[in-house]
């Protein structure tokens, strides 16, 4: 079997025209690297996609709608009906018979044609009226139910972005720590060549650094299981290659008092107001259960022509005014029992979210204000441990001593770095708790992230 393997030139051309370009899209990618991300980029992709707030979306529109069908009560119904039919009568059925007379018990066949337009107006309708009114408020509590997610998903990216941020600090530290034992392992060796040390100090100093070594995996792992968290939850994938472009930094904010807080929180809490609104539309309901027993007043008639047939008909009207009453009506009183116990659950919710929002702002004033000292007492002690290590490093260098000092002092040291990260953290987490507290987040997140 003979294979022809010539190539043709003008497909030579287009498979060069078709591979070049995507090697050089691939390159470029590559060359590129991970995509740098913000704290406020990655709270903006959150509020476009993150569930919660789509979910919250829909519900507002779900709510609209159901507006706009109860606001229809109130306006005129129109519709037309038309029809032709062909038709025998039985007469005898229908009672009609003359003894005597020549009359046939079946007549027809015959046509009949009628096209008509209908007509119905309510005049008086307070439950229709009432009805609409509650459904107002309920679109009024959806918008802030929406705003409620929104604000929500801020704090959630924010302490995602956060934990990332936290992961990162660690690697740098362990990074610092590898470096430090690398540098103990080869002055083990050194002075062991000279004489001056053991071989206990040297195996004591591998050891050190295969520990640091494990502990840099252990970190590098736990910020990108961060990354895939934070990519997940603001709508990228999680294969995309993240980089946190704002580094873990402490950035302080001015104190505030408890009671300013808490009366401006009652003013712009989403999830407040949105109880409020809901307890609006539950008095409107209540309105128009009681206006079940009142009059309604309505008009209704049509227009439209009649006929044996297309080219006989003639115009024919009908309007009728109408007024209902309602006598006895016991889903009435069901309905009332049940919107008087919902209002009181509402009445309890208000309540004890009150208590809780005041819970929330004071929590984060205080977590501020000790994650604070926190910080100033981890610096220092960071810094002494930072001396300590230099000290004992000298004392070793010196042959004063073994490196069992310098390996305990390295400990201390990563001791006191992860105690001020974690108190760095602790203060940001404890600033967006409190911009969560405070209501309206999305809006004033500024504030919370003013620069030292």
């Amino acid at each position: 079997m003979n294979l022809d393997w010539r190539i043709h030139p003008a497909g030579f051309l287009v498979g060069v025209f078709l591979v070049v370009p995507a090697f050089h899209g691939s390159s470029a990618a590559q060359a590129q690297g991970p995509y740098r991300l913000t704290l406020r980029e990655a709270i903006e992709r959150g509020l476009q996609a993150n569930l919660s707030v789509l979910v919250a979306g829909t519900r507002v529109q779900e709510s609209e709608g159901a507006a706009t069908r109860s606001y229809s009560h109130l306006l005129p119904h129109l519709r037309t009906q038309t029809y032709a039919n062909f038709q025998n009568r039985n007469l005898r059925a229908f009672g009609l018979s003359l003894p005597g007379l020549p009359v046939p018990e079946v007549i027809g066949p015959f046509s009949n044609y009628d096209f008509r337009v209908y007509a119905d107006q309510n005049i008086l309708d307070l439950e229709s009226y009432r009805s609409w009114r509650a459904s107002q408020d309920q679109i009024q509590s959806g918008k802030l139910d929406y705003q409620d997610a929104r604000d929500r998903i801020v704090r959630s990216v924010a302490s995602l972005y956060l934990n990332g941020q936290a992961a990162q600090a660690r690697i740098e530290a362990a990074e610092s720590r590898v470096t430090a034992s690398e540098a103990l392992d080869k002055l083990a060796r050194d002075k062991h060549d000279a004489g001056t040390a053991t071989g206990v100090d040297v195996l004591r100093a591998q050891v050190q650094l295969a520990n640091d070594k494990q502990a840099l995996l252990v970190e590098q792992n736990q910020y990108k299981q961060a990354l895939l968290a934070l990519a997940r939850n603001i709508g990228m994938n999680p294969g995309t290659p993240l980089e946190l472009a704002e580094p873990l930094r402490f950035q302080s904010i001015p104190s505030s008092q408890a009671e300013m807080l808490l009366a401006s929180a009652l003013l712009s809490r989403s999830d407040y107001l949105s109880l409020a609104s809901q307890r609006q539309s539950l008095t409107e309901q209540q309105r128009a259960n009681r206006a079940r027993y009142y009059p309604k007043l309505s008009i209704s008639g049509n227009y439209g022509g009649l006929g044996r047939s297309i080219g006989d008909l003639r115009g024919t009207e009908f309007i009728q005014g109408q007024i209902d009453f309602t006598l006895f009506d016991r889903d009435r009183k069901g309905e009332a029992e049940e919107l008087a116990a919902r209002i009181q659950r509402v009445d309890d919710q208000i309540a004890d979210l009150r208590r809780g929002i005041e819970e929330e702002i004071r929590e984060a004033l205080l977590n501020l204000e000790s994650a604070a000292d926190q910080v100033t007492v981890a610096q220092e002690g960071r810094d002494l441990a930072q001396r300590e290590l230099d000290l004992t490093q000298d004392r070793f260098q010196s042959g004063v001593t073994n490196n069992v000092e310098v390996i305990t002092a390295q400990d201390e040291l990563a001791r006191a770095q992860e105690n001020y990260i974690l108190a760095v953290a602790s203060y940001a987490d404890a600033k967006f708790a409190l911009a969560r507290a405070a209501g309206n987040t999305e809006k004033n997140l500024g504030q919370y992230l003013a620069n030292p």
